[in-house]
């Protein structure tokens, strides 16, 4: 038996947002994205949610002087 203990359930755009956080992928990436799962009105708005998660643990793994936690401050500034 083979488990993958990453495997993740939830938002598509979950995704969206991670291939954004890291410089992104070609633009026909994002049109056949599109086509399997029509991204939300909301996305936008979001997008910075979604990349927190990613942000924490990235600020956790190269540390606090890394430029992570600067996103991280950023994004909970915005939203509290």
């Amino acid at each position: 038996t083979i488990f993958d203990p990453a495997l993740y359930y939830g938002a598509p755009e979950m995704d969206l947002a991670m291939t954004e956080l890291f410089g992104g992928f070609a633009q026909a990436f994002y049109t056949a994205y599109e086509t399997h799962f029509p991204i939300s009105n909301h996305y936008k708005q979001h997008k910075e949610l979604y990349q927190l998660y990613p942000l924490l643990v990235h600020a956790n793994i190269f540390g606090v002087h890394s430029g992570y936690l600067a996103a991280v401050s950023r994004i909970v500034k915005r939203y509290l």
